[in-house]
């Protein structure tokens, strides 16, 4: 198994057990975390796999922070009715 898909489980397995833990902030610097190193572990699966296998991946990611990308949906809506 290549590095990049060895990270990219890491990350999996990292936001499963953060998301069992307990939290006073509804995970929010969690989610942030996961964001900020995803996008490069993303990069570097498409570097070493191409766009289909990182869209794969990407569709994943997108599961497990469901939250935050239902946020970045309803605020990018309000964003451009007010435009």
């Amino acid at each position: 198994m290549s590095g990049s898909l060895i990270l990219t489980c890491l990350w999996f397995v990292i936001a499963n057990v953060g998301a069992i833990l307990p939290s006073r902030h509804s995970h929010w610097p969690l989610a942030w975390g996961l964001i900020a190193t995803g996008i490069p572990i993303l990069g570097y699966v498409c570097l070493q796999h191409g766009p289909w296998i990182a869209l794969l991946v990407m569709a994943g990611g997108m599961s497990v922070l469901r939250w935050p990308l239902r946020y970045l949906v309803a605020w990018l809506r309000r964003w451009m009715v007010r435009g």
